[in-house]
């Protein structure tokens, strides 16, 4: 009787109920009509994660869950049916939109790394010590020593900031550098003991960072008022932060082009208000809402990036424009240079984006999320400037995409929430696991860039803040420049565990190794072997230590930067920039420790970068739990971003029974049919699951 009740049930008969959705991302068959793959390859071949296709579901006569219900599976599948008949990137609009995108990196990369000049801790003297002695001084000894610290009042060694990176377009670069790494100059000869600097009620000062006056020496921010130079630093930081909390679900909710067109008016706004700044708690009140808007232009330019293209060129579309944010970052030193005042160096910064004011009549919403909220009234106007623009013939819509958008011109939009992530079961775990990737490799790149230039060397390696400054745009750049090929080669997936677990060996190893060279180079003989002792093994582990903290710069950057990208694929359109702005925020989240340790006096330095080396281990095993979006449709809704499943790094062989089944070979995994059929009379090599063994 049992055997006939199974029998029933997989004919599909009255008894028969839907199964559960599957722990590898699978949907059970009655969502499959919001949830069908959008062009996505089949399978069991592929080295990925697919969206896999369901069977269509049939629902009984008189049930309010209709097929009906549904739009056209033929324009939610935008990657294969739509973006096709748009021309694909080959469109000259679709590349007209895209060097838009481009554009704008150049200047976020200005605003990005403007914090190292505008707030560079200067060297600084009680006023009519005589500057001309200084420069002697100089000249003629050109090193520093434990003696002139006695003489000198110089801020304290603050490791390189990480406020600036490239995920616009990467957002894609690694932090730029304070100008307090470089050595105290030589006390002027006749200064004499100097050591009550602070005391003094005016200051000469030695800025290093090309200009003559910064906002340091504005306003006297050394000695008891330093601490308002981190605070400085914060603002613009947390506006980050909290811009992309915010811009991203507005822009899921209203569209992609208001966010970044209100996002323009108003940095122009604060971001020349901030140049008229008269205190310093007016400077930095208006950086924190320069730093909101600016998310919003990243934000919605990185969305708008990546819903533009085809899934073969989603990510070179996305390094270029990383690429142009970096030619920001190395032009800085020079615009810093030619303009002289940070006031002027601040209206220079924020005045190209009025360019952007023109996006208001050039740049069209996004015609995927249109797409995928159901608009498609707009999306029909769109699409009609789209064919207009390329002057294309309507006459090769083979697939009939407009004959099916003009039946679904009368349904009403439905906008989704970012917050609704959190009733799903699989995508929510991408995104965490996501936003702690980026979190730890924006975290610990601060730790590699303080061993690599901080108090720790002794090895004077880095003499200067233009050497410093390139030397950390330089690894940033050699970063992308790897990651590109590693990805081409092994996926988002394999790319992002291949870092992560250099970022963890680099941390380890300089965290373990140097400390056990220097604990058995401590037994000499003798009081003369001991002095040789120490100074070579001192020598051995800063020279350890830079290496280690460039190759952990180097793949640390690129872990940030991946993990943005990843995010921005796997999440599906209707909450792309909720998304996007969970995991830029966690990054942000990872860029604030850095002023909070120099805040502290570099107080639990060490420990932070215990910390951060133990999250890397944590993200490695958290790595394998995503899938791989290489090559693959953009998820359009929740229900296809869920439909992502997860396959092993290497394919099984021919004949091994996978452990993860896609849902071609997962058809019905309990094997009752098989055990039916056979009656009684099972074979004594079948198993439990009515798989035969080998």
């Amino acid at each position: 009787m049992a055997i006939d009740r199974r029998r029933d049930a997989a004919a599909g008969g009255p008894g028969r109920q839907l199964p559960p959705a599957e722990e590898n991302g699978s949907l059970p068959p009655g969502d499959a009509a919001a949830s069908a793959p959008l062009g996505g390859r089949a399978g069991s071949g592929s080295s990925g994660g697919e969206i896999q296709p369901l069977p269509a579901a049939h629902p009984a006569a008189g049930s309010c869950c209709s097929a009906a219900a549904a739009p056209s599976l033929l324009l939610l599948d935008y990657d294969g049916s739509v973006l096709p008949f748009l021309g694909g990137l080959g469109g000259g609009y679709q590349k007209t939109l895209v060097l838009l995108t481009w554009i704008p990196a150049l200047f976020i990369g200005f605003s990005q790394f403007s914090d190292s000049f505008l707030l560079g801790q200067p060297n600084f003297w009680c006023r009519g010590a005589g500057k001309g002695a200084e420069l002697a001084g100089v000249t003629a000894t050109g090193r520093w020593g434990a003696n002139d610290l006695a003489n000198w009042t110089s801020p304290p060694s603050t490791p390189f900031s990480t406020a600036a990176w490239g995920t616009a377009g990467n957002l894609s670069s690694s932090a730029a550098k304070d100008g307090g790494d470089t050595p105290p100059l030589p006390s002027p000869p006749d200064q004499g003991d100097n050591t009550s600097n602070c005391d003094c009620h005016a200051w000469d000062y030695g800025i290093r960072t090309g200009l003559i006056q910064n906002v340091v020496t504005k306003w006297d921010l050394v000695c008891d008022n330093a601490w308002k130079v981190h605070i400085a630093k914060f603002s613009l930081l947390v506006g980050l932060i909290f811009g992309y909390l915010i811009t991203g679900c507005i822009a899921d909710w209203v569209g992609r082009r208001p966010v970044l067109l209100f996002s323009i008016i108003f940095i122009l706004i604060f971001g020349l208000t901030v140049a008229l700044s008269v205190n310093v708690t007016m400077f930095s009140t208006l950086r924190f809402f320069e730093g909101f808007c600016l998310a919003g232009i990243i934000l919605t330019l990185y969305a708008l990036r990546i819903e533009l293209c085809p899934p073969g060129k989603r990510f070179m579309i996305t390094m270029v424009a990383s690429f142009v944010a970096m030619v920001g970052q190395f032009l800085m030193p020079g615009l810093a240079a030619l303009c002289r005042d940070w006031q002027v160096l601040q209206a220079l910064i924020i005045c190209p984006f009025l360019l952007m004011l023109l996006y208001w009549s050039i740049f069209p919403e996004s015609l995927r999320w249109l797409m995928a909220t159901q608009q498609f009234e707009a999306a029909k106007k769109l699409i009609l400037r789209f064919t207009q623009k390329n002057c294309m013939n309507p006459e090769n819509d083979i697939k009939g995409i407009m004959p099916e958008l003009e039946k679904e011109l009368s349904r009403r939009p439905k906008k989704v929430c970012i917050v609704k992530v959190v009733g799903t079961r699989n995508l929510w775990k991408n995104i965490v696991v996501l936003c702690v990737n980026s979190l730890t490799g924006y975290g610990i790149h601060h730790c590699f860039a303080r061993s690599m230039m901080g108090h720790e060397v002794k090895v004077p390696l880095l003499e200067n803040f233009y050497a410093d400054y390139y030397t950390v745009a330089s690894i940033a750049l050699a970063s992308c420049l790897a990651m590109c090929l590693v990805v081409r080669f092994l996926g988002r997936r394999g790319g992002l565990l291949l870092f992560m677990i250099l970022t963890a060996l680099a941390s380890l190893l300089q965290l373990g190794l140097l400390n056990l060279i220097g604990k058995y180079s401590q037994h000499p003989d003798s009081e003369l072997q001991l002095k040789l002792a120490v100074g070579m093994s001192d020598s051995v582990k800063d020279k350890f230590s830079i290496t280690f903290s460039i190759v952990g710069m180097f793949a640390s950057h690129a872990v940030g930067s991946l993990s943005v990208f990843f995010c921005a694929e796997i999440t599906p359109t209707v909450i792309r920039c909720g998304g996007l702005g969970l995991v830029l925020a966690s990054a942000g989240f990872g860029m604030l420790t850095a002023p909070i340790i120099e805040l502290h006096n570099q107080k639990g330095y060490f420990l932070h970068h215990i910390i951060f080396a133990c999250c890397t281990l944590i993200c490695i095993i958290c790595i394998l739990l995503l899938p791989e979006s290489r090559n693959q449709n953009l998820p359009e809704n929740i229900s296809n971003g869920e439909h992502y499943t997860r396959q092993p790094l290497l394919p099984h062989k021919k004949g091994e029974q996978p452990l993860l089944l896609t849902n071609a070979e997962l058809k019905d995994y309990s094997g009752l049919h098989d055990v039916a059929a056979v009656g009684d009379g099972l074979p004594e090599n079948t198993t439990a699951n009515g798989m035969k063994s080998m």
